[in-house]
């Protein structure tokens, strides 16, 4: 793990309240993350990337609750906090890029107003001092005109360009930690390749550790330092990005990896892109042990009996698997590669 992180969450977990029992979407889950980093979170939908995303920021609607032993953000453990001791956080010192700017920017206030909102939240500071600050981060994130644009409402812009006023919001008070969750759905590719540069060298200039949530693996590896596999609420693979993806050790990091179109396909036309069979498992009525091992081509009877430890790997790496030391031989990785 990182020597000195400016997050670490450890045991973190979302249950959500039912009448006789609770549903656990996210379960026991630990990982840190220092300055200057980026940490990707990787997974099918339906496996608790975006639900702990939320967590971090206190977030979770009702009935849902977060447990754990502590988020630490900056040494402070900020797990429990609410209302206003949480809201001088959020925002301030870790903030977050949602999905859908569209849904996720107030359709009635301006891009400046939100901006300048952000500011005063958490800053003593005059209405004409946020003004130009705000001036400054459109200016900063590659807005055209941002006098101008300062008073459009979000409807007026691009979806490129609502994307960069969210950044926008989220640097106000440069932050810690940013959450990206998904920076850059629906947006067109060369769109995509500007807001993960732009979220890149802003990370580099100002040292603001990075949480980058995506399904895009050709993301992860440009990007991340790191990156956290989780299936089914939990983590199963952490390790380095170059280590993971020149070696992935994890049946489910395996199975997303061979899942990536690859440039060169042969009839790739009419070619059928290599799947991982069944679907994520419905929160009730997760499988007692390891759970991907209903969908796991090389899984064991011990497989199904109880959820498989964290195993060390390498000097930061960790894989959830009975079956990972099978990995270290090459006539196996070789077998699970014909099996899917």
């Amino acid at each position: 793990m990182p020597v000195q992180s400016v997050l670490s969450v450890e045991g973190l977990s979302v249950k959500f309240a039912q009448r006789n029992s609770s549903l656990t979407a996210v379960s026991d889950l630990d990982f840190e993350l220092a300055r200057g980093e980026t940490l990707a979170v990787v997974g099918e939908s339906g496996c608790g990337k975006s639900l702990t995303a939320l967590a971090l920021l206190g977030l979770i609607p009702p009935p849902g609750r977060v447990d754990g032993r502590a988020i630490r953000l900056e040494g402070q453990n900020i797990l429990g906090l609410q209302g206003e001791a949480m809201r001088r956080l959020r925002g301030n010192r870790i903030a977050m890029i949602f999905q859908e700017p569209m849904t996720a920017l107030n359709p009635v206030l301006t891009i400046g107003a939100q901006i300048v909102e952000a500011i005063r939240e958490h800053e003593d500071v005059s209405y004409v001092a946020a003004r130009g600050r705000a001036i400054a981060l459109l200016d900063r994130v590659r807005i055209p005109d941002p006098r101008r644009r300062f008073d459009d409402y979000p409807h007026r812009l691009s979806g490129g360009m609502r994307q960069r006023a969210m950044i926008a919001i989220a640097l106000a008070c440069s932050p810690a930690v940013l959450v990206a969750d998904e920076p850059t759905t629906a947006l067109d590719v060369t769109i995509q390749a500007q807001i993960l540069e732009l979220i890149d060298e802003l990370k580099r200039e100002t040292g603001t550790a990075v949480l980058l949530i995506t399904h895009d693996l050709g993301v992860v590896a440009e990007y991340a330092d790191r990156v956290l596999v989780m299936y089914a609420g939990r983590k199963v693979e952490e390790r380095a990005t170059a280590d993971l993806l020149a070696a992935p050790l994890h049946p489910y990091t395996r199975g997303l990896i061979a899942a990536r179109p690859r440039i060169g396909m042969r009839d790739r036309f009419r070619a059928r892109l290599t799947e991982i069979p069944g679907i994520v498992p419905s929160l009730r009525d997760m499988p007692p042990g390891c759970r991907f091992a209903p969908r796991c081509p090389i899984a064991i009877e011990a497989c199904h009996l109880a959820p498989p430890p964290l195993i060390p790997v390498g000097d930061d790496g960790s894989v959830a698997c009975l079956r990972i030391e099978d990995f270290r031989v090459s006539e196996h990785s070789a077998s699970y590669s014909r099996a899917y």
